[in-house]
């Protein structure tokens, strides 16, 4: 109850967009699906709609999924269902999320991200694809995993001081 809290700084919409453009970019390189590589775009997507619930929204988040089912050339829509679940989710549970601890906040988050890579896992199987193995839904535990260093790198540019002075404390 008594850490401290900062006073942070309004968010840049343009790095709101350099950050999900860098978590697309990393989603398309090709390393494939490598068991524990973790889906960049649904981590930072989750971050901003629990940060920023209204500037980075469901239709966003949408948006993003059609281009990664159109980068994987999978069912059309799969990932768009995925991460707008996920976008649901994090709006939903925003304002109990940011009261907790960095360590508590994983396992309020790791549910959402396992059921965004159940999701498309369960599509697949369901339009009769092989079975990819259980390793793919550890990919959701990687992404809870790296929570806390995702929020520390996200929230840096808010955090420094406007006109720094050494008299402020904040």
């Amino acid at each position: 109850m008594n850490r401290p809290h900062y006073i942070l700084l309004p968010v840049n919409p343009y790095f709101i967009t350099f950050s999900l453009a860098c978590a697309f970019l990393l989603n398309l390189m090709p390393w494939g699906r490598l068991i524990g590589v973790p889906d960049f775009v649904a981590l930072v997507l989750l971050f901003w709609n629990v940060h920023q619930p209204r500037k980075v929204g469901m239709g966003i988040a949408f948006f993003l999924g059609l281009l990664m089912d159109v980068h994987d050339a999978s069912l059309l829509g799969e990932h768009a269902l995925a991460y707008t679940l996920l976008s649901y989710g994090a709006i939903t549970i925003h304002r109990r999320v940011l009261w907790m601890p960095r360590g508590v906040q994983v396992f309020a988050v790791a549910p959402l991200l396992v059921v965004a890579q159940l999701v498309p896992f369960v599509t697949r199987l369901l339009m009769g694809a092989a079975f990819p193995g259980w390793g793919y839904l550890v990919h959701g535990f990687v992404e809870a995993a790296l929570w806390p260093l995702a929020c520390t790198l996200l929230l840096m540019p808010q955090r420094r001081p406007a006109n720094p002075d050494d008299t402020r404390p904040i």
